[in-house]
């Protein structure tokens, strides 16, 4: 009975974790770090815990879970980084191909657009013969109209 309580209190003892204070002069200079600062001395928190020094019983016990990872398991999380920053760069790529094309099919539908506006002959080529072919007037409104929904789509 008596080691399990001494087991338990050398445990509990190597859990503690102490706040370490900064000790400050009157004139406001560190004088020291300390748990407890000299006579004459403000305290003030550093922000800073000391944990006491394993003790061999407690490192007897089961592994601690902050042990320090090996070669293989940085190495692996280094690669698994690396992919995961190329996939990232590749993604910003594509989106940035993308935007530029959509900017490019916009800007060229709507000048397509301000050339039927404006009256201008537009002239195409003949796929069978290979010929130039002018739209005629009748074919305007309809050009006009897909070239409107053209702009639409190309540019939002």
């Amino acid at each position: 009975m008596k080691t399990i309580i001494a087991l338990a209190m050398i445990l509990l003892s190597a859990s503690a974790a102490a706040q370490i204070n900064k000790c400050m002069d009157a004139r406001g200079k560190v004088v020291g770090y300390g748990n407890e600062c000299p006579a004459g001395t403000r305290s003030e928190a550093s922000g800073v815990k000391a944990t006491p020094a394993p003790t061999p019983a407690a490192s007897a016990g089961a592994a601690s879970p902050a042990q320090p990872k090996s070669l293989a398991e940085r190495d692996a999380e280094f690669r698994k980084r690396q992919m995961e920053k190329q996939e990232a760069d590749a993604k910003a790529g594509k989106n940035v191909a993308e935007t530029e094309r959509l900017k490019l099919a916009c800007t060229e539908s709507q000048g397509y657009l301000k050339s039927l506006q404006s009256g201008n002959r537009i002239m195409r080529t003949d796929p069978k013969t290979g010929e130039r072919v002018y739209l005629a007037d009748s074919e305007y409104s309809p050009e006009m109209a897909k070239a409107q929904q053209a702009v639409q789509s190309h540019c939002k």
